[in-house]
């Protein structure tokens, strides 16, 4: 299968990086955030990537035009005759994976971009999620229940961390302060989708929002099924989220690193 990355939007809430690269570009501990989502899907055996790209998609281009040179020791031998290679490689430690970087457009939405990369996926399921959210997910365990059930789509659910504490009221006395746990919320899209081909014809065009009528039309047919994940889920929305995932890095813990090396 192959995976398909959301990287296109401006990346608004986080404008303190994206305004220099887009937001799937911004780092956590020296390393894109759409590095570490492909190191994921690399560990369970997923290696060809399609990247909708669009607000400043050379960056992307040219981050993967330049990667074999980054994660290669080399020496570049300028006394050599002009037809001669003057660079000589000594180590590499670069992915085997194949990328595919399209422009998608700079103001078209989710569903719309996943539409533009029809030809590229052609007719056969492929995973879809979005270019700035991290998790401990079993991929593989994804697709093994997408196939058992054979509807439409699969999403991950994930119940997120609460940001604010709760107070437990007992009339107008409050009982209990305390930390909001993840069973004060409920359920949310967490990506990591598994999507059969047939949601192309549920996208009229480049307008078209994924999660509004394409995937509520689809929820309505009952075609779209929940594949819960009750462990580690992060979106890096805000300059807070970069900071708490480069915490998580620096220690040593990151939930996400399912890779050895």
């Amino acid at each position: 299968m192959k995976v398909v990355l959301l990287a296109g939007g401006y990346g608004t809430r986080i404008s303190e990086e994206s305004q220099f690269r887009p937001k799937p570009m911004i780092e956590i501990g020296g390393k894109p955030i759409l590095w570490h989502i492909m190191k994921e899907y690399l560990h369970y055996g997923f290696d060809e990537f399609i990247i909708c790209a669009g607000y400043k998609q050379e960056y992307i281009k040219n981050y993967f035009a330049h990667y074999f040179l980054q994660a290669s020791d080399i020496s570049f031998d300028f006394r050599v005759e002009r037809e001669k290679d003057h660079r000589e490689i000594h180590t590499s430690s670069f992915e085997p994976w194949k990328v595919t970087v399209v422009d998608t457009g700079l103001d078209t939405m989710t569903g719309g971009r996943i539409k533009r990369i029809q030809p590229y996926v052609g007719d056969e399921p492929f995973l879809l999620t979005y270019g700035d959210g991290v998790c401990d997910v079993d991929i593989r365990r994804t697709v093994e229940f997408h196939r058992s059930h054979g509807k439409l789509v699969t999403m991950t659910a994930v119940k997120p961390e609460g940001r604010f504490g709760i107070l437990d009221l007992d009339g107008d006395r409050i009982a209990s302060f305390r930390e909001k746990s993840k069973d004060d919320v409920g359920y949310i899209n967490g990506g990591y989708m598994v999507v059969e081909p047939a949601i192309f014809g549920y996208i009229d065009g480049d307008d078209t929002t994924l999660e509004r009528k394409p995937l509520e039309t689809i929820a309505d047919e009952g075609q779209l099924m929940a594949f819960k994940h009750n462990g580690f889920w992060q979106c890096m929305d805000t300059m807070r989220d970069r900071e708490k995932l480069e915490r998580l890095w620096a220690s040593g813990e990151a939930p996400w690193k399912v890779w050895d090396k």
